[in-house]
C-alpha cells in the first residue's frame, strides 16, 4: 500500500556555523549598557550630594529636599539649623539639603 510514498529517513543535523558564545556576549553587553546608563550616573550624583553637604557652612542659603528655603545658621554633625523666616528656626539632617542656592534669594523669596 506504502508503494507511492517513499519511506522517509532522517538526515544528519547540519553542524552550526556561528559563535557559541552569543548569548553569553549578549549578556555582557546587557550589563554594561545598564552600567553605563544607570548605574555610573547614580554612583557620580551621590557622590556629588555627599560633596555638597559636607561642605555646608553657616550663612549658606539652601533648599531642602521637602522644598524648604532657608539660611544655615548653625551646622552640626547631622542636623543643621535653618532659619526660615525672621526669628524661625528649624532643625534638618543634613542629608536632607538639597541644593545651595545663590546667596540674596531668600530676601526675594
Amino acid at each position: 500500500m506504502n508503494a507511492l510514498i517513499p519511506d522517509a529517513f532522517a538526515q544528519g543535523a547540519a553542524a552550526p556555523g556561528g559563535f557559541q558564545g552569543a548569548p553569553l556576549l549578549m549578556m555582557v553587553v546587557f550589563i554594561a549598557i545598564f552600567y553605563f546608563l544607570l548605574i555610573r550616573p547614580q554612583q557620580k550624583k551621590a557622590r556629588e550630594h555627599q560633596n555638597l553637604v559636607s561642605k555646608l557652612a553657616a550663612g549658606d542659603e539652601v533648599v531642602t529636599s521637602g522644598g524648604i528655603l532657608g539660611r544655615i545658621t548653625e551646622v552640626g554633625d547631622t542636623f543643621v539649623t535653618l532659619e526660615v523666616a525672621e526669628g524661625v528656626r528649624i532643625k534638618v539632617q543634613r542629608i536632607q539639603i538639597g541644593a545651595l542656592v545663590p546667596k540674596g534669594t531668600l530676601k526675594s523669596a
